[in-house]
C-alpha cells in the first residue's frame, strides 16, 4: 500500500486516552517528521497505565508524563486527520466531524489491558500493540523520522 501525503495534524482517538491513543501518538511523534503536529485524546479520560511506558521504554521512548485527556481538554480542536483506535472513539469522530473536512479513519485495535495471565502474558499483548501501531503509522505515513530525534 502507498503511503499518502502527510497530514499537517493527527489525532489519535480511543476510549480512555491511556493505552492505545497515547502510544499510538507517542510512536508517531518518533517516526513523523517535526512538521506534523500530532496529538491523542479520548472519549472519557482513564487513568496512566504503567505497561504504556514499559514497552515504550525498550524501543528508547521516554516514559510518558502527560495525564490522559479527552476531546475537552485540547487546545487545538482542528485536525486534518483523526485516527480511531476502538469502536466507540470512531463513532464519536465521526459525530463530531459530519459537518468538518476532516478525514477520518479507522484502525481497529486490540485492548491490551482485556488480556489476562502472568506479567509475561500481560506485557507480550502491550508489545503487539506497540508493534502493529508502529507499523501502521510507518505504512500509513511512509516511516519517515523526526530529523531531531525528540519525543
Amino acid at each position: 500500500m502507498l503511503a499518502h501525503a502527510l497530514p499537517r495534524s493527527v489525532l489519535f482517538m480511543c476510549r480512555m486516552n491511556a493505552v492505545r491513543s497515547p502510544m499510538a501518538e507517542r510512536l508517531a511523534r518518533q517516526l513523523l517528521p517535526p512538521s506534523v503536529f500530532v496529538a491523542s485524546a479520548g472519549i472519557h479520560v482513564g487513568t496512566p497505565d504503567p505497561f504504556v511506558d514499559a514497552v515504550l521504554a525498550e524501543d528508547g521512548l521516554a516514559p510518558g508524563d502527560r495525564m490522559p485527556r479527552t476531546l475537552a481538554d485540547l487546545e487545538d480542536d482542528y485536525f486534518d486527520l483523526i485516527v480511531t483506535l476502538a469502536p466507540e472513539a470512531h463513532h464519536a469522530a465521526l459525530e463530531l466531524t459530519r459537518t468538518l473536512a476532516v478525514e477520518v479513519e479507522y484502525w481497529p485495535t486490540a485492548d491490551p489491558t482485556a488480556t489476562q495471565g502472568s506479567r509475561e502474558q500481560v506485557i507480550a499483548a502491550y508489545r503487539d500493540m506497540r508493534d502493529r501501531l508502529k507499523a501502521r503509522i510507518k505504512e500509513r505515513f511512509g516511516g519517515k523520522s523526526r530529523q531531531n530525534g525528540a519525543d
